[in-house]
């Protein structure tokens, strides 16, 4: 273990491990997604953490199930993080 630690730019997977409030700059560990059916290809958003199952508005397959943190998207599934 190095005896010098750079505390005004550490490494980002060490900072990405930190808690979200004790990070150098505070930052969510959530997102919103674009989740795309695989039946009609229909693309719908999506919380990362959502608490509920989200079905298709199209044909009301079932594109994510809640865990206890992350939601678990189903098999098929295809999704991209949206940007701010």
């Amino acid at each position: 273990m190095p005896l010098f630690v750079d505390l005004l730019h550490p490494p980002f997977e060490r900072e990405r491990q930190k808690h979200k409030k004790k990070r150098l700059v505070q930052s969510p560990n959530s997102y919103f997604m674009d989740v795309k059916c695989p039946g009609c290809y229909r693309i719908t958003t999506v919380f990362s953490h959502s608490q509920t199952v989200v079905p298709c508005p199209g044909c009301s397959y079932v594109l994510c199930q809640p865990t206890g943190g992350k939601c678990h998207l189903t098999e098929g599934c295809s999704f991209r993080r949206k940007q701010h």
